[in-house]
């Protein structure tokens, strides 16, 4: 007899979803385990996702059409290179103007809700660096970090309108504009400014305003964006400070052949200074934090996820197979191929994998949810992440199914009977 046969024989109700159903609760348990190592997945891989479109969030939005950044800088702001070489780019023929963006990470943040109210900004705050600012014993304030980015407020450097219509805040002494995406360790500062247009915190040991809010986003790296005017900038790291560009931002003339102006570019320049495309920069950023510690712990996470369904599925179908044991022994005894009944085993664990992705993939969608509200980083179900969770799932439950067959293979009628 052949598979056709059997599939014939259980053409009323298939004998793989018969077997499955008719325990119902391990049919509840094996869907509940192949569901949470969905919503492990989706949340690890979820994550990683969002790691890597969040660190390219400020690339998406610069403006300019090439990008110089120092060789030796494995991701943007890691390291500077002279501003001379942006005079160098700007006399290249087709380039229409070449600015700088400044950025400066970690630098310190406090929160205005931690500062006293009867002493908005303690003196001891306002200390230059390097200065003992524990004078005031019982001041309990504990700063966190935010990312400063800089620039000429005549060149504007992002595509925001938000941050354009607003540049004419910044040009007033130590002000600055605040992502309102920021994680909320930073302060509730969105709700803070509407009650309080002029909001005072400490960046940096100096009085800072925040003067209006855009959006852009956290990641996991970075807890906040603020922007400031190149002057401020320099008011607060020294003059000298607006010799080292983090970043050049060329915009090119009108017509003017993008691969051809960068090959010029790059020719001008020293071999310590790259010339990327938009999309180059893009790729430069995600290859570096792809090798980074954190995305190795999240796809960690998501291989733990994979295991646990694999050890759910093949403890389900291996117990299923162990009880059908001499029915199967039968059906060999009638002539029945070992194949033909593999691929029942094998449909079972099929049917598991879409039933499983189901609640899973909806459970995913308030996981999603909460971490987003708690972290402030965007989480959407993203359909790249569906597919290639779904992907996993059956290989997940088909290699669980393939590896409970080996009792089934083994099985003699003689032995059963």
């Amino acid at each position: 007899m052949k598979w056709g046969q059997l599939r014939n024989l259980t053409a009323e109700r298939p004998l793989a979803w018969a077997q499955l159903s008719h325990q119902k609760s391990r049919l509840a348990v094996a869907l509940t385990g192949v569901a949470f190592a969905n919503i492990l997945m989706f949340a690890q891989l979820g994550i990683r996702a969002v790691l890597f479109d969040g660190i390219t969030l400020i690339h998406e939005n610069l403006q300019g059409d090439l990008f110089l950044i120092s060789s030796y800088s494995r991701a943007l702001g890691f390291q500077s290179f002279a501003r001379v070489h942006l005079y160098q780019a700007n006399a290249v023929p087709g380039v229409a103007t070449a600015s700088p963006l400044y950025i400066r990470g970690r630098v310190d943040w406090i929160n205005p809700e931690q500062l006293p109210a009867e002493h908005p900004i303690p003196p001891e705050l306002l200390a230059p660096p390097g200065q003992d600012k524990s004078a005031n014993k019982e001041i309990q304030i504990f700063p966190d970090r935010v990312k400063i980015l800089a620039f000429n407020l005549s060149q504007p450097a992002f595509t925001l309108p938000e941050i354009n219509q607003q540049l004419d805040k910044l040009k007033e002494p130590d002000t600055i504009l605040y992502d309102r995406l920021s994680q909320d360790g930073l302060g509730p500062i969105p709700d803070l400014i509407t009650q309080t247009p002029q909001l005072t915190t400490v960046m940096g040991n100096r009085r800072t305003q925040i003067a209006g809010l855009f959006t852009l986003g956290s990641t996991l790296f970075t807890k906040g964006h603020v922007i400031m005017s190149d002057l401020n900038y320099a008011a607060r790291s020294g003059p000298e400070s607006l010799e080292s560009v983090s970043l050049g931002l060329v915009s090119l003339d009108a017509g003017a052949d993008l691969l051809q102006v960068k090959t010029q570019i790059q020719q001008a320049l020293p071999p310590s200074i790259q010339v990327l495309t938009r999309e180059e920069l893009i790729q430069k950023e995600v290859a570096f934090w792809e090798t980074d510690p954190s995305g190795t712990v999240l796809n960690f996470g998501a291989m733990m996820g994979f295991i646990v369904g694999v050890i759910v599925v093949y403890q389900v179908l291996y117990s299923d197979v162990l009880e059908h044991l001499p029915e199967y022994a039968t059906l060999k005894a009638m002539g029945f191929a070992d194949n033909a009944l593999l691929r029942v085993v094998l449909q079972e664990a099929m049917i598991l994998a879409v039933l499983g992705f189901i609640p899973g993939c909806v459970a995913s969608v308030g996981v999603y949810s909460l971490l987003s509200s708690l972290t402030k980083i965007p989480l959407s179900l993203r359909p790249d992440v569906m597919a290639q969770v779904f992907i996993l799932t059956i290989v997940m439950c088909m290699g669980a199914g393939g590896i409970a067959t080996q009792k089934l293979r083994q099985a003699d009628p003689a032995d059963v009977f």
